[in-house]
């Protein structure tokens, strides 16, 4: 039987040299689409040299940045909330909170990574372990795993700590002080290559899987037939030395027990049979190696025709002279009939190869639903206004149907990782300052003028005082002005344990209001243009609660502040729209 150290090193040369079968006629190897991947993101080459001595048309990059910008998540489109009826209005406190508590746990670091392994590999796997944020494992750091599922086999990590990274964990590793004397001023790269680094680092292997119980045995220890039969889930962490013959032996700093849960997996665009989906640079695989087939014969068309070549009949000139050694204004003296010409090398077939490089970016962009507009490109001369908007619309629809399929993990995520952390920093007594939007802010008001005004009705009560309901409105408006004037930006403080007890839940809004800024300008000149054309019925409208809010959505998503307009009150909004006297506006006109 194997050990855990011949495991690992017989597993990772497999992982760098063998991929597997999908169907009949179609191989996938995780090792090499990883690493081709990178290279064309990166404007490599796979083969050959890469010193810039072969023109490389990078097709993919600007539809790959423009597919992360659509697919963008900020920590505000995630709202966590109370999922009890009862105490439902507490949700208001984790919804203000999150934000700042999820950039304060570089939460939006975590969801970028996610958002561009998803997109780059076509495989985002997360790793939760001894954070509140969980991380984005680099598939180029893969020692090897399961090419077919990479949840249901084991997962190795290749990790390059320091010395001082690896004393962290002194008190729970073993062997520390032994191998912090391999260190190495140098990194191995996933091709093994090694790389001079001004620091020292040990190369550690991260091992999570089901194994044989007897892996976990000591050296003394007796191991049975059933521990060899029996598997349990665990956790190794290795490193590796070479002894007097060049020999690898390992090193154990770590075994025992596994998490299960440690490991989630995103694949896009799922292919049945192999671990990673189809990635946004894998499907544009094509379209950047026949570009740069184009591109290179382009280049060596121009090559040729830098040429400067002179075609004589006068074998003497050909040997006496070279137009690069002649001087200005010099002569040259030719026999009677050595009609000495310049051959023409004009590349008559430049415009073919550079409209079937352009037809290749044309095919990426379809691919990649990446339309000239959406790329910041101007539109064909005489394209609609709203033809161009239906266009990027039907192009976002695919992004939107991943962004999608990432808001379904980012939940699940939080689920089962996450919100146990948000809810215990919040039960520790919090205080906070957070902006309020402008349907927050009545939400707010309406709670603190009903306090004040329950509290006043108490204290008139026991002083034996008649209730007034005209005090009790004006004492509201006094309160409500005093709120308003003190900004949308306001303080909170959690009690301890507020949130002790309670389910909590999360959605994610994919709606992303803010996409479509140029038609969402349009609507509201649109509709400013009517208010300006009738004030007095915008004013009536905006009394129908659904109408105002809205409009509250449409000048929040244009960049407005509708916290701005709100701070008019509705007598003078009916001072203003009011119809002038006959005398004022002739007035007015004759000035």
């Amino acid at each position: 039987m194997k050990n855990v150290f011949d495991y690992i090193l017989a597993e990772e040369t497999s992982y760098k040299t063998q991929g597997i079968s999908v169907s009949e006629g179609y191989d996938f190897h995780m090792y090499e689409h990883i690493r081709m991947s990178t290279l064309f993101r990166d404007s490599k080459y796979t083969k050959g040299s890469n010193d810039y001595s072969r023109p490389f048309r990078n097709i993919i990059r600007r539809i790959r940045n423009l597919a992360l910008v659509a697919m963008d998540f900020d920590v505000k489109d995630i709202v966590p909330f109370v999922n009890d009826a009862v105490n439902y209005y507490k949700s208001f406190l984790v919804k203000k909170y999150h934000p700042q508590w999820a950039r304060k746990h570089n939460l939006d670091t975590y969801i970028d990574d996610l958002v561009e392994s998803y997109e780059d590999y076509g495989l985002a796997l997360s790793k939760h372990v001894n954070k509140i944020a969980p991380e984005i494992v680099q598939l180029q750091s893969l020692a090897f795993c399961d090419q077919t599922d990479i949840l249901s086999g084991p997962i190795c990590i290749k990790h390059q700590y320091s010395p001082a990274q690896l004393n962290e964990f002194v008190n729970k590793w073993n062997n520390i002080d032994e191998v912090t004397t391999l260190a190495r001023a140098e990194k191995t790269n996933p091709n093994g290559v090694s790389s001079k680094t001004p620091g020292k680092f040990i190369e550690v292997y991260e091992l999570d899987g089901m194994f044989p119980r007897a892996w976990l045995k000591k050296d003394d220890e007796k191991i049975t037939e059933e521990d060899e039969n029996t598997y349990t889930q665990q956790l190794h962490i290795i490193t590796f030395y070479k002894d007097g013959k060049g020999d690898n032996k390992g090193i154990a700093l770590y075994q025992g027990r596994g998490d299960v849960n440690k490991y989630k997996a995103l694949v896009r665009d799922k292919i049945f049979g192999r671990a990673c989906g189809m990635g946004g640079i894998e499907e544009l695989f094509h379209p950047q190696i026949w570009a740069n087939y184009d591109e290179i014969r382009i280049q060596e068309l121009l090559d040729a025709a830098s040429k400067i070549i002179h075609i004589t009949q006068d074998s003497g000139m050909a040997a006496r002279n070279k137009i690069s050694d002649m001087d200005n204004n010099e002569f040259l003296v030719e026999k009677e009939g050595g009609n000495t010409r310049q051959l023409n090398t004009q590349p008559v077939n430049l415009i073919a190869f550079q409209n079937a490089s352009n037809r290749w970016e044309e095919h990426a962009k379809g691919i990649g639903s990446a339309y000239d507009a959406q790329l910041g490109q101007s539109p064909t001369s005489g394209t609609p206004f709203a033809l161009q908007n239906a266009v990027i619309a039907q192009g976002e629809g695919l992004h939107e149907k991943r962004k999608g399929k990432i808001a379904t993990h980012l939940g699940e995520g939080y689920r089962d990782w996450i919100l146990q952390d948000l809810v215990k920093e919040m039960n520790n007594e919090q205080e906070f300052m957070e902006e309020l939007s402008l349907e927050e802010l009545q939400y707010c008001v309406d709670a603190v003028m009903n306090y004040e005004s329950s509290n006043m009705i108490k204290e008139m009560v026991l002083n034996g005082e008649d209730i007034n309901p005209q005090i009790v409105e004006q004492h509201k408006q006094m309160v409500k002005d005093s709120f308003m004037k003190g900004g949308n930006k306001k303080f909170f403080k959690l009690l301890k344990d507020e949130l002790k007890g309670l389910p909590i839940d999360v959605e994610i809004n994919i709606a992303n209001k803010q996409k479509n800024l140029p038609a969402m300008a349009d609507k509201m000149s649109n509709i400013f243009r009517q208010v300006f054309a009738n004030p007095q019925g915008f004013v009536q409208v905006m009394q129908i609660p659904g109408a105002s809010n809205a409009f509250n959505d449409m000048l929040e998503s244009s960049g407005l502040s509708p916290f701005k307009f709100s701070l008019m009150k509705p007598e003078e909004i009916q001072q203003m729209v009011q119809p002038q006297p006959q005398s004022e506006q002739l007035s007015v006109t004759t000035q």
